[in-house]
């Protein structure tokens, strides 16, 4: 039996069909797509979690670049960036140095995220903090999660137990950030507050407490205590959750 071979000329032939197959499927418009795929629509009909990552930042996009759709460029920002938490975290230089994306874009996406977190804020303060525990994680983790280094904060709290107050109270490097119990009793003490919630975040996405997380958590409870406010909890906020010392009965 002869061996199966391919003229060059056929060969090139079919070469340069799937060729331009590829390039008018990569180049396709969302507008070309069926009607139930459309991000926009899907997200309609099927609700917001229907969609990925990628779709639901093309929403937001609207449009693509040269070449790209939106949901092309949706996905090469994500694998760039490595997820949408670190794109949301992005400094406005480096954001706007990234191809599609510009002064425009950052101020909208400034605007979505900071609604989201006074969505947050007014769930977490509508009532008692026993209440709203899931809320006030949430809302801590939209204000301090994406930050590139170790901040410290803490939510104030009245006798009631309503949030009077949050405060970033200090800030480190990628790893630690000092802290000073004193200067916790201190602010408390103005803003007459019954309870303390600590919060802090873990840039390295570790969510678990070191040693001297809990060392500094036991100084701040011990000061506090001396004034007859309460430490509800200590979150430690990492890249996908959240650690809590009252639910490991730390505190």
């Amino acid at each position: 039996m002869r061996p199966f071979s391919i003229n060059n000329s056929v060969l090139a032939l079919f070469l340069a069909c799937v060729n331009t197959y590829i390039l008018k499927v990569i180049g396709m418009s969302i507008q070309d797509w069926p009607q139930q795929e459309r991000p926009r629509e899907k997200l309609l009909n099927r609700g917001a979690d229907a969609l990925t990552d990628a779709e639901l930042l093309a929403i937001f996009l609207r449009t693509g670049v040269v070449g790209l759709s939106a949901i092309d460029l949706a996905r090469a920002l994500i694998v760039e960036y490595g997820s949408l938490k670190a794109l949301f975290g992005a400094s406005q230089q480096q954001f706007c140095q990234t191809k599609g994306l510009g002064p425009v874009k950052y101020a909208q996406l400034q605007a979505v995220l900071e609604m989201g977190r006074r969505y947050f804020w007014e769930e977490m303060t509508a009532q008692p903090i026993m209440g709203s525990a899931e809320a006030a994680q949430k809302y801590i983790v939209s204000k301090i999660g994406h930050q590139q280094r170790e901040v410290f904060a803490c939510v104030f709290l009245n006798s009631q137990y309503h949030v009077e107050h949050y405060e970033e109270m200090f800030q480190g490097t990628y790893n630690q950030s000092p802290v000073f119990p004193r200067e916790i009793a201190k602010r408390a003490l103005q803003l007459n507050a019954a309870a303390v919630i600590l919060a802090h975040n873990h840039p390295s996405g570790v969510a678990e407490p070191s040693g001297a997380d809990r060392d500094i958590t036991e100084l701040i409870c011990d000061a506090l205590a001396l004034l007859d406010i309460r430490v509800l909890d200590h979150f430690i906020v990492g890249k996908t959750k959240v650690y809590s010392f009252a639910e490991h009965g730390i505190l």
